[in-house]
């Protein structure tokens, strides 16, 4: 397995120890969910601002939200995708709210690298085809969100 992150911290807030964790939280959940070969994803920081606009832009919610995620891997009925061997496997991307990090943190009451670290794997998951629309959906989702964040060592 080998892993390639693209990541972007526009509001240039980030400490390098941050995106640090950013990519080992990635590489910690392409590992718990087997993922195998080449895989590429892209993570982009926001201000409230931004993911406004990318959340009524591309989901029609006029308002502010702490994560989105843009998989690459959907497919609808008509679509065919061919895969290559010699290209990465593009997971798509995860567009974090910075302001929204420290705010759940402090209303969880837990780290600002907790709710990083969350955040990441709830994006990252989305990526894998994970959703919680149902509670059956959503019972798998943050069942596997609190093994990969405690196998890492990120708990409340």
């Amino acid at each position: 397995m080998s892993v390639i992150i693209d990541l972007i911290d526009e509001t240039e807030t980030l400490q390098e120890s941050h995106k640090l964790l950013v990519e080992q939280m990635i590489v910690k959940t392409i590992e718990y969910e087997q993922i195998e070969g080449e895989v590429e994803v892209s993570v982009t920081f926001v201000d409230e601002k931004q993911i406004q606009q990318i959340n009524a832009q591309y989901r029609n919610k006029d308002h502010p939200t702490d994560v989105i995620s843009f998989a690459l891997n959907e497919e609808s009925e008509e679509e065919v995708r061919v895969i290559s061997d010699d290209l990465p496997n593009m997971l798509g991307d995860i567009i974090i709210s910075v302001v929204h990090i420290q705010r759940q943190a402090d209303e969880y009451n837990h780290s600002f690298e907790r709710e990083l670290g969350f955040l990441t794997v709830h994006g990252m998951l989305h990526l894998l085809g994970y959703d919680h629309l149902t509670e059956a959906e959503e019972k798998e989702m943050f069942s596997r969100q609190e093994n990969i964040l405690m196998d890492y060592g990120l708990t409340r």
